[in-house]
C-alpha cells in the first residue's frame, strides 16, 4: 500500500470518484471544483493506492485552535466500498497520525455522523475517544 498527497489536478478525478461514496450530494464535476477551492485554503488530500487503484482517501487540514492547539482535522475519510475491512482505513489513519506528528501537531480530530455506527466502531478500535458532542445550525 502506497499513500501519497495529491499534488496534481490530474489526480483529482480518481480521488473524487472514491470520495463521492461519502459525499453523494455532489456530482463528480462539482466535487472536483470544491476540492480545488478548499485546497486554496489549506485542504490537503491523501490517497492510498494498491494495485494501481485508489482504495482510500482522506481530506484534511492542519490548523490551530485554543482548545486543540496545533492539530490535524480530518474532514473526509472514505475507503472504497469494494475495499472496506482490508486494512486501508487503518493504514490511512496511521499515515495521518505520522503526518500530523511530523507537522508539529499534538492532536488529530474528526467528526462522524451519528448514524455511522460501523465507522464509530472503527474509530474506537483505532484509539479515538468520543470527546464532545458537535452542535450545528445548518439552515442559516
Amino acid at each position: 500500500m502506497d499513500i501519497q498527497l495529491a499534488t496534481k489536478e490530474s489526480e483529482l478525478t480518481e480521488i473524487a470518484q472514491v470520495m463521492l461514496q461519502l459525499r453523494p450530494q455532489y456530482s463528480l464535476e462539482s466535487l472536483i471544483k470544491q476540492i480545488k477551492k478548499q485546497m486554496n485554503s489549506g485542504y490537503q488530500v491523501a490517497y492510498l493506492v494498491e494495485k494501481d487503484k485508489i482504495k482510500c482517501v482522506a481530506g484534511f487540514v492542519i490548523a490551530e485552535k485554543f482548545a486543540w492547539k496545533k492539530h490535524l482535522y480530518v474532514d473526509d475519510l472514505v475507503t472504497d466500498e469494494s475495499s472496506r475491512s482490508s486494512g486501508g482505513g487503518r493504514a490511512m489513519l496511521a499515515w495521518l497520525k505520522s503526518y500530523a506528528r511530523d507537522a508539529g501537531c499534538s492532536q488529530l480530530h474528526l467528526d462522524s455522523g451519528v448514524q455511522k455506527f460501523a465507522a464509530h466502531r472503527f474509530y474506537l478500535r483505532e484509539g479515538f475517544i468520543i470527546a464532545s458532542h458537535h452542535f450545528s445550525i445548518t439552515n442559516l
